[in-house]
């Protein structure tokens, strides 16, 4: 299958683009500042672009997303927005302006905050889970494409720099992760949030 993967330069993005190579997918690399070519995703206009450029792709995996942490009473509407322009509405637009470009699905990321919040995780666990939200009602509308996300909690590489954010969480190896995608790109369901 021809991949287009969206934050693959990240440590999730990085791990992807080695599991899903490692099957003989054929990957393009998207991200800010590497890979095989350079969008923010967060302008719905450089979202058209890059689907102008790539063309036909089989599915889309996205390995990006940003929102601010702050305590509630700090977190300011602009921050609020911010986490929705960066995690929501940039995968909206990786949907919307793909469905003319994308033969297969669309895998998407959310994260464990849409079901157990943590201190200053409020921006986070609304954007998570309204991707989630949205990713049950795209389902039913865009077949025979297909939709799903992935929703880890933090991974176990990283637990050196965000494990005290996650106090008593369990930890995800990022293989686990990978596979998650590979379920949702591989396989034929829809509506799903996969869980690793």
């Amino acid at each position: 299958m021809r991949i287009l993967l969206v934050g693959a330069t990240g440590t999730l993005g990085t791990a992807l683009h080695q599991g899903l190579a490692a099957r003989k997918h054929d990957v393009v690399t998207v991200s800010r500042t590497g890979g095989d070519l350079q969008y923010d995703v967060t302008d719905p206009d450089q979202v058209a672009d890059l689907y102008r450029t790539v063309g036909q792709v089989d599915a889309v995996a996205v390995a990006a997303g940003s929102v601010p942490y702050r305590p509630v009473d700090e977190l300011t509407v602009a921050d609020y927005q911010a986490g929705l322009t960066g995690k929501v509405l940039s995968q909206v637009a990786l949907v919307k302006e793909g469905l003319t470009h994308v033969a297969e699905s669309f895998t998407l990321i959310t994260g464990v905050l849409a079901r157990e919040p943590i201190v200053t995780g409020a921006a986070a666990s609304m954007a998570n889970g309204a991707l989630e939200a949205f990713v049950r009602a795209a389902a039913i509308e865009i077949a025979p494409q297909r939709i799903n996300a992935v929703s880890p909690t933090v991974f176990t590489e990283s637990l050196d720099v965000y494990g005290d954010f996650f106090p008593g969480m369990k930890p995800v190896p990022l293989a686990d992760v990978v596979q998650a995608y590979v379920r949702s790109v591989e396989g034929r369901q829809t509506g799903q949030v996969y869980v690793p």
